[in-house]
């Protein structure tokens, strides 16, 4: 071996070992944090009982006469009156994790719903029945109890305090295996995920498996700022996209279900989109952010206060608006009666508006107020072009009941040729508003259309059968 590369061999030596105490100590030890925090984690159990129905004969089957047949008594048994319906057990297996020293626990709603039995194991081998306090579908949160003092308990943190690319730790049981520690980084905050309208999830990349479902997320400081409640997945098992709820979203929802048995949630009373590029132009708006109001609910608490459609909502009692999905969550958390400030981009203007929250009604409550989903015929209407590559026709009568408008618009006949064919615009979408301003008929759709300037960047509100949507659309060269 040369002096030059034994000197070389040194120097790596001596480069590696002064450098190994700086990276180990850029890399956290999460050892401290699980010994002290593990004993507040709990292995959740359920049981379901399911009753089949009997067995009976498919239709035009009769019991054959078998009297003295030794089948006779079996076919009775299984398919006749003497038959029994038979139970069998559904199990599942969750997390959870202890809130106070008395026994409250938080988990996922979808951990127990439905449950007849519910175990919960400490970390001790101890185990409870618990029972439910409460469960809030919207944000998949239940609240149990079980009958123990001097429990050990998580500390609560700050989600808003969280930074995208902290250390955050998961202790669970996925697939069974209790106490189970993963770890890894928060990778965004806010996230909406779809029909969770009103939780702004804390997505990370902490390996997250099932039977981590209601297992808490710890900061570097031992607190608990989330609920892991959902992956997203393509084959069933983690592929690096968990997300959490926010734990002040579930200790507002846990102090509810303690004190009030049921969760309510502040409503606005709109239905909503994001701001693309294309729509922000279209409202005179220098960037793209807020909540673009498509509809209006009747008799909501927005229409009482005097929003209206086309209304870009910007602020929200003082927050800003950054995307759509950021406001459904803030006005959820407001009190019912309260008054809020909703500040609005409209006609190229900033207004404020001071509503009264109203209180969100139910799901099917909320269904009777929406529009229905079913498909609009095609209508019978000779056509009117439009320089913007589709033909319109006037709206029957038939189709302004399925679809709950009232007069005004135009109903797309055919989609013919650019830029509609780049657009969201479909066959059958009832077009009602033009910038802001509404659409009388055909001829007032045709006479508003000619006199757009060319390159000029327009919103166009649509009715289809699964509710209203803004569509940005650039007004093309004369032929």
């Amino acid at each position: 071996m040369s002096r030059t590369f034994r000197t070389f061999t040194v120097a790596a030596a001596l480069l590696w070992s002064a450098l190994t105490p700086a990276l180990a100590q850029a890399l956290p030890d999460f050892t401290g944090l699980v010994e002290r925090e593990h004993k507040a984690v709990v292995n959740i159990s359920t049981s379901r009982e399911i009753k089949p129905q009997r067995g009976d004969l498919p239709p035009g089957f009769d019991i054959p006469e078998l009297e003295d047949s030794p089948f006779g008594e079996l076919f009775r048994k299984f398919f006749g009156e003497d038959a029994e319906p038979r139970y069998h057990d559904s199990a599942s297996l969750g997390s959870g994790f202890i809130i106070s020293e008395d026994g409250y626990i938080l988990t996922n709603g979808h951990v127990v719903a439905e449950a007849d039995e519910i175990v919960v194991r400490m970390y001790d081998r101890r185990q409870f029945e618990a029972e439910v306090v409460g469960i809030d579908e919207r944000s998949d949160i239940a609240l149990l109890k079980v009958d123990a003092q001097g429990l050990p308990h998580v500390r609560i943190g700050d989600p808003e305090q969280l930074d995208v690319g902290e250390w955050v730790l998961a202790i669970g049981s996925p697939f069974g295996f209790e106490h189970s520690v993963t770890a890894g980084i928060v990778s965004a905050k806010g996230r909406s995920l779809p029909n969770d309208n009103y939780v702004p999830f804390i997505q990370t990349d902490v390996a997250i498996n099932p039977g981590n479902s209601g297992g808490p997320l710890f900061n570097l400081d031992g607190e608990v700022v989330g609920i892991n409640a959902q992956i997203f997945s393509r084959t069933g098992g983690f592929m690096g996209l968990s997300f959490a709820i926010p734990i002040d979203v579930a200790m507002d929802v846990t102090q509810q279900l303690r004190t009030e048995g049921k969760v309510t949630r502040g409503w606005l009373g709109v239905v909503i989109q994001e701001v693309t590029r294309e729509l922000a132009q279209s409202f005179d708006m220098d960037r793209a952010y807020g909540a673009l109001v498509a509809r209006v609910l009747p008799d909501s608490p927005a229409g009482k206060a005097g929003l209206k459609v086309g209304d870009v909502i910007v602020e929200f009692n003082g927050r800003e608006v950054t995307r759509s999905s950021a406001l459904p969550p803030m006005v959820g958390r407001t009190p019912v009666g309260s008054m809020a400030r909703v500040a609005v981009v409209r006609d190229g203007e900033r207004r404020t508006l001071r509503v009264r929250i109203g209180k969100l009604p139910s799901q099917d409550e909320l269904a009777d107020l929406g529009s229905t989903r079913r498909e609009p015929p095609e209508a019978q209407a000779p056509r009117a072009d439009s320089r913007l590559g589709f033909t319109v026709a006037p709206v029957t009568d038939q189709v302004r009941e399925q679809l709950d408008i009232g007069d005004g618009g135009v109903m797309i006949e055919q989609i013919d040729a650019e830029p509609a064919r780049s657009t969201e615009l479909q066959k059958g979408d009832v077009l009602l508003m033009m910038n802001s301003r509404p659409i009388r008929g055909v001829e007032d759709f045709r006479r508003r259309v000619t006199d757009l300037p060319a390159g000029r960047t327009v919103a166009l509100l649509v009715q289809r059968g699964d509710g209203p949507q803004f569509v940005a659309i650039e007004v093309p060269e004369r032929d």
